[in-house]
């Protein structure tokens, strides 16, 4: 005689266990996409980046993931490579709505280029993430004299000096518009840099 289990309650006909099955995979399904929607709205989102303005550090058609809080948690710093909403007042990129920079100048700072190099309060300052030889030009005002960067307003270049509409070209722009920090180029593999 075989043994049977029982558990003293009648089992489900079939038709009711897939229902229950299928209503558990949707709401399996909707917390992911919901999960999906949160972390890309607040935490992670990844860009496509179409120019050379970031040239040699970040390459035409790369793919990069920016950490999009944390900036609430952190200052904004010198040397940072952000992601932000280009600026009303660029004319150079008319079909691009984000822009891909380096931080250089925090507000409160003074910013100047002169023969080739960026001074930042006066002093000089150490780029070791350009290529050696690349020279800084067009950091001053219409007179000629160094800029002064607002309060809450960052002033941003690209890495390619000589091909990259900039601050030089639009000026500082408000933190409003920073999405987040580049840390990460994922695609194409051979390009694969953490940040």
């Amino acid at each position: 005689m075989s043994e049977q289990a029982v558990d003293g309650a009648p089992s489900e006909p079939k038709s009711a266990r897939k229902r229950h099955g299928l209503r558990n995979w949707l709401i399996v399904v909707v917390v992911a996409l919901m999960a999906a929607i949160i972390v890309r709205a607040y935490v992670f989102e990844s860009f496509f980046v179409p120019s050379g303005s970031m040239i040699p550090t970040i390459e035409i058609g790369d793919h990069m993931i920016v950490d999009k809080l944390s900036y609430h948690l952190h200052r904004v710093g010198f040397g940072n490579i952000i992601v932000f909403h280009k600026p009303a007042n660029d004319p150079t990129t008319a079909n691009i709505h984000y822009l891909v920079k380096r931080v250089i100048g925090l507000p409160g700072q003074t910013i100047w280029s002169h023969n080739g190099k960026v001074y930042i309060n006066g002093k000089p300052i150490a780029e070791p993430f350009l290529p050696k030889g690349v020279q800084t030009h067009g950091i001053h005002t219409a007179t000629g004299a160094p800029i002064h960067i607002p309060k809450n307003e960052y002033y941003v270049l690209g890495d390619n000096r000589g091909n990259s509409a900039d601050s030089r070209v639009f000026g500082a722009i408000p933190g409003s518009l920073i999405v987040g920090r580049v840390i990460l180029i994922y695609w194409p593999l051979s390009h694969w840099h953490y940040f």
